[in-house]
């Protein structure tokens, strides 16, 4: 993208080094703090103005030196004046800064640790352990502080030249109360006493040259846990440590052990070592992503770092191994060499959603994660894809401001699955390679797509832009549609779109694809061949089994005839488990915009009865789950599908049984739970009574133990679904007095199978009193009851009629509300309601999630017109094999 597609600083002068100082920190009150910030300046053309960014920062004075011919001079600042649109402060000079100078802008500023989770921020919590009385607090909670930068906040922080291409180094130093501990990027420089009794002055190290959106710091009542890496660097191994708030630092372990591994992993596939002296992960109370890679002082979402053996969820642990390296691989990929600006946003989060998961892979090749990528990252981005209202991975951005509602499934999800394309394409070893070849050419710098595609090619000698270009800069997907003649066949490809109706003016593309074919009577040789044309005929095809799109590498869908579908599933010994999970998952979107059907995905279905894998069940039981949904106005269909469903699930259930064993692995304990959850939720009577037995012996405080840590959610979702107003009482009572870091967030997903209107807007209520739920969290509730036909149209009336109050608790927080509004409101299958959803919002201020209302109108319409066209026939195959 060229400069003038970006609104951007004027170029005249570029930062050199940033030198911050913050003190008179009011740990209380307005949380006001005081600041001084020295910018040093390299003057790229004669200027009388100095632009930088600021928000929501009171400017006190400022004062420019500049240095020509060794001479120093003090200019005036004749005016200073703030754009609150833009978040631009400009200086104006008596005098003009000469080309080729350097100079210094010296800035007095005052500014706010908020609450919105973004800039110089104060997370609140309840502290695991008495905590002393000099750490900040209400008297009812305590507090932290920490920044979170990206994309555009390092302004609200401090005035500063807020742009990914930049960079400069960063000196900081901070006051804060003596018996706290500050944290930076970069190691502890000195201590000195504060120009108060009980405070101290800490800086640190100067930074390496990087982009603002990677600065942090954070100060609170914290202790760590710490390892080493096995690796030495610079003759050392280097420290790394897992903060927490005081009473948590055990629960960090997990963590750690992964955090030291990955480091020398990725010094080892990347060629280049980890270029800091030490990697600090840090648990923050509240947060708005899972994470954020800032360089050498990592924050994360608590449960995406903490896990505790005795209480926590196992699902956790693998959410914690996988975030942990995502965001490790940033540390090169993104902080070493950074996009040169947010339209490629993709090549921080789709590599490092990519990698994260190889280097999950490399500790626990036993998780089978290529497996969870296909089911969570694949389908989840091809879903999005379908949608008219999508966009390229590639995404023109104007305006940094607007960059918030491209950090969705199609940067990280579409962009990994594409790098996951190209890697098994090119090999891993040649991929890395590239990569290696690429980092080592930018670092310290900027890059472009296309400066990966150059170091891509190089490596493994073929053009890599000619065949990724598409995937990259083009909106959508194919199907590939097969014909079969005897020992060959017929491939097309079209653009898909899960509403069904693509006009010829959409499906111009012809992407490059590559077809994996597995063929013959034991399906290992996998055919490479990619289709670069509109249609081609395929020979040397085995009648008897072939598949394409190997291991689901491809990100497209594949609609077979309906004869070679059935054969497919009895053949579930040649398919791995991606191509199992990859089968169902394309049959499921091609029933719902039409170019399949119902029938044919319950049919298809039915053959899975003896599964064993939990990824193959994950991604069976949520395309069940998506038709239940669609079709839940009919109770004829709705108790058909219940009785398919309890029938699919029983063999599998009763084999797996309620007991954990000591052998049993990750995959096998998120089974069970997976399993019991389905069966109970389809009606089996006798699990729901062992159901109901466990969780009124654990409420009651009976048996503590009644309830494996494991299997809360789906204990408590059955028993809130069967029960009324007790059981809910009794989750809410739980979600205020958590066990276990992951205790809140499974509370709020479970409270979200209430049966009645009141209780729905009870919760609702609970939800948004703007006290009882954090912020990072309010979404799950409503995503929750949104998923639930029970709930459904109680979420809508209930936003509409309480928009004012939800608009003015959120606003100001445009992540969550966008991230609300999608989780809520797309599982609707009715015109009407799509219709009344567009009417509400048309002529408000949608700033922040204008996006996100194409994509609710255009999932609820796709969803509308596949219950239109397929109901009558859910009905006719239901009644055909004794459903209903």
């Amino acid at each position: 993208m060229a400069a003038n597609d970006r609104d951007i600083l004027p170029d005249s002068v570029k930062p050199i080094n940033y030198a911050i100082s913050l003190y008179d920190l009011e740990l209380g009150g307005a949380f006001s703090y005081q600041g001084t910030v020295k910018i040093d300046l390299d003057v790229k053309k004669n200027t009388q103005e100095i632009v930088l960014n600021a928000v929501q920062l009171k400017i006190h004075s400022a004062e420019v030196v500049t240095e020509h011919t060794k001479t120093e001079q003090r200019i005036e600042i004749s005016n200073i004046s703030y754009d609150e649109k833009s978040q631009r402060a400009t200086f104006k000079l008596d005098d003009s800064l000469p080309s080729s100078s350097k100079a210094s802008l010296t800035i007095k500023f005052s500014g706010t640790m908020n609450d919105l989770m973004k800039g110089f921020h104060r997370s609140k919590y309840q502290s695991a352990v008495p905590a002393p009385a000099t750490v900040p607090n209400d008297g009812e909670f305590q507090y932290m502080f920490s920044t979170d930068f990206e994309a555009c906040d390092a302004r609200r922080a401090f005035p500063c030249f807020d742009e990914p291409n930049l960079k400069a180094t960063f000196d900081l130093e901070i006051e804060i109360p003596e018996d706290l501990v500050a944290l930076n990027n970069m190691p502890e420089k000195e201590v000195k006493k504060g120009k108060k009794s009980g405070l101290k002055v800490v800086s640190f190290e100067r930074s390496p040259i990087m982009s603002t959106y990677l600065l942090c710091w954070a100060f609170g009542d914290f202790e760590y846990v710490e390892d080493f890496t096995r690796k030495r660097y610079g003759g050392k191994n280097l420290p790394v440590r897992v903060y927490t708030t005081r009473g948590l630092k055990e629960q960090g372990r997990f963590a750690l052990e992964n955090a030291h591994q990955v480091v020398d992993y990725f010094s080892e596939v990347f060629r280049i070592d980890y270029p800091l002296p030490k990697v600090d992960l840090l648990a923050v109370h509240e947060f708005v992503h899972g994470a954020m890679e800032n360089w050498g002082l990592i924050t994360y979402r608590t449960t995406a770092l903490l896990f505790d053996e005795a209480s926590s969820d196992n699902k956790y642990k693998n959410r914690v191994a996988y975030v942990v390296s995502h965001e490790l691989a940033h540390q090169w990929f993104g902080n070493l060499v950074t996009m040169d600006w947010w339209s490629e946003l993709w090549l921080n989060e789709g590599f490092a959603t990519w990698v994260g998961w190889l280097a999950v892979d490399h500790l626990y090749p036993e998780w089978n994660v290529w497996g969870q990528f296909v089911t969570d990252s694949v389908q989840k981005a091809l879903q999005l894809d379908s949608l008219r209202g999508s966009h390229p991975i590639e995404v023109p951005v104007r305006d940094a401001l607007d960059i918030d509602q491209i950090f969705d499934h199609i940067s990280y999800m579409k962009g990994g699955s594409a790098i996951r394309m190209l890697s098994a394409h090119l090999g891993v070893e040649t991929f890395l390679l590239g990569v290696s070849n690429y980092l080592k050419a930018h670092s310290y710098g900027n890059a472009t797509t296309n400066d990966l595609w150059t170091a891509l090619s190089d490596a493994s000698g073929q053009d890599v832009t000619r065949f990724m270009d598409d995937w990259i800069r083009k909106i959508g997907f194919p199907v590939i549609t097969v014909a079969e003649e005897p020992g060959q066949i017929g491939v097309r490809q079209s653009r898909f779109l899960t509403t069904g109706d693509v006009k010829p003016e959409e499906d111009e593309t012809i992407w490059w694809i590559p077809l994996g074919i597995k063929t013959g009577s034991h399906s290992t040789t996998i055919r490479t061949e990619a289709l670069t044309v509109k249609e081609q005929t395929i020979r040397d095809i085995n009648d008897d089994f072939y598949k394409l799109n190997a291991d689901q590498n491809g990100f497209y869908r594949t609609n077979y005839p309906v004869a070679r579908l059935t054969k497919l599933g009895a053949s579930r010994d040649k398919l791995t488990v991606e191509d199992r999970i990859g089968l169902i998952g394309d049959t499921a979107a091609l029933a719902v915009a039409g170019d399949g059907n119902t029938a044919g995905l319950l049919s298809f279905l039915k053959g899975f009865q003896k599964e064993d894998n939990y990824h193959v069940w994950q991604e069976a039981l949520a395309s069940l789950a998506k038709i239940r949904s669609i079709f839940a106005d009919n109770e004829k269909v709705t108790k058909g599908l219940k009785k398919f469903t309890l029938d699919l699930v029983t063999p599998a259930t009763e084999k797996i049984g309620w007991e954990f064993k000591a052998d049993d692995d990750l995959l096998t304990i998120q089974l069970r739970s997976l399993l019991i959850s389905a069966a109970g939720g389809a009606g089996h009577q006798g699990l729901i009574s062992e159901v109901q037995r466990r969780f009124k012996l654990y409420t009651s405080g009976s048996d503590p133990k009644a309830v494996n840590p494991n299997l809360r959610l789906a204990i408590f979702r059955i028993a809130i679904a069967e029960g009324g107003r007790a059981e809910f009482e009794a989750v809410k009572n739980e979600y205020l007095h958590p066990k276990s870091v992951d205790g809140t967030e499974i509370c709020l997903q479970a409270l979200g199978r209430v049966q009645t209107a009141d209780l729905t807007n009870e919760f609702l209520d609970f939800v948004f009193s703007g006290t009882a739920v954090k912020t990072q969290d309010i979404h799950t509730g409503p995503a929750s009851l949104a998923a639930n036909a029970k709930a459904r149209v109680g979420v809508w009336q209930y936003f509409k009629l309480n928009w004012e109050k939800i608009h003015a608790l959120l606003s100001s927080k445009p992540l969550i509300l966008d991230r609300l509004l999608k989780m809520s409101l797309t599982h609707f299958a009715s015109h009407e309601v799509e219709r009344d959803i567009a009417e509400f919002f048309d002529g408000k201020d949608n700033r922040g999630y204008e996006r996100t209302l194409g994509v609710i109108a255009d999932t609820v319409r796709g969803n509308a017109n596949y219950k239109e066209r397929d109901e009558a026939l859910v009905l006719e195959w239901l009644g055909a094999n004794g459903y209903a």
